[in-house]
């Protein structure tokens, strides 16, 4: 089995605009290098919204040089890109956007919900890509609900859905750049499950909801994170209450981390070469 690496909580929470109240429930400043190829998780919500006649949200902004990933638990978000992408995800559905060698892009309410208000609840997380794919093209994926394969667990234990990698025989439609698992776990109170993490795989569960117990005596309670060590095989959770949460593990990516605001790089150089290349206009034009 994986060993505990610790238990981490999340600190107060913040907007990214006006439309996401934020916990940041890790960063690679802190855990890069035992959560590789993860970078980032930003925790939505649960916050109720009232009906509005303009979209909250984050206007234009850059990325490169690594992939946001945006899963909807409740509300509606609408995404517009300089590569031309857009769309609309719900409740289930799953946004991957590929930044790669750059691109802008703008995250707000969409239009039924921002004039119906309701409740939102979402994170997003931001995976790294190796160096030989951080200037390739960027690339968008709208993964709808009806896509994610959904495992029913045994005895009623709860349910599993494969965003991305591989679950009892299950495949997750995520196209990734390095081996990796995203998966959207509800367990049942009283339940205990063994999730099967390869050796040499970071490890980590992200409790958005409920509690859960690690181990003889370690218990995760809302946004609190447990991360794993790389050696070892497997990690066991016992749900205390209903909980849901995200199961995140991969091949960690071996290389330097630079990273400055929206640019996630190898080194310093890259990351000023970004800030150049963005005031060049050579991340195309949101039109």
């Amino acid at each position: 089995m994986k060993a505990l690496i610790g238990i981490y909580h999340s600190p107060p929470g913040h907007w990214v605009g006006d439309g996401f109240p934020v916990r940041t429930m890790f960063s690679y400043d802190r855990l890069g290098r035992h959560l590789s190829p993860f970078l980032l998780l930003d925790y939505a919500g649960p916050q109720q919204f009232g009906p509005a006649a303009q979209p909250r949200g984050v206007g234009e902004h850059p990325h490169r040089g690594f992939e946001t990933v945006t899963i909807v638990y409740s509300g509606e978000v609408a995404h517009r890109d300089s590569a031309g992408n857009g769309g609309t995800i719900g409740p289930g559905d799953v946004q991957w956007m590929t930044a790669a060698s750059g691109l802008l892009h703008e995250e707000f309410h969409s239009e039924a919900f921002t004039r119906s208000g309701g409740l939102l609840e979402m994170a997003q997380l931001w995976v790294n890509l190796p160096a030989r794919d951080k200037g390739v093209a960027p690339r968008y994926q709208t993964i709808l609900n009806a896509d994610i394969p959904a495992v029913a667990l045994p005895a009623g234990a709860g349910q599993l859905r494969v965003i991305a990698g591989e679950f009892d025989a299950q495949r997750g439609p995520a196209a990734t750049h390095t081996p990796l698992a995203v998966w959207d776990l509800r367990l049942a109170a009283g339940a205990t499950l063994q999730l099967p993490i390869p050796e040499g795989w970071s490890a980590s569960l992200a409790l958005l909801r409920g509690a859960l117990r690690l181990g003889d005596s370690q218990e995760l309670g809302e946004a609190d994170l447990a991360v794993y060590s790389t050696s070892g095989a497997n990690l066991a959770v016992h749900a205390l209450r209903d909980s849901v949460l995200l199961v995140l593990a991969g091949e960690p990516i071996l290389e330097p981390i630079a990273g400055y605001g929206p640019f996630v790089m190898n080194s310093r150089q890259e990351i000023e070469q970004a800030f150049a290349d963005l005031q060049a206009g050579r991340f195309g034009s949101m039109g």
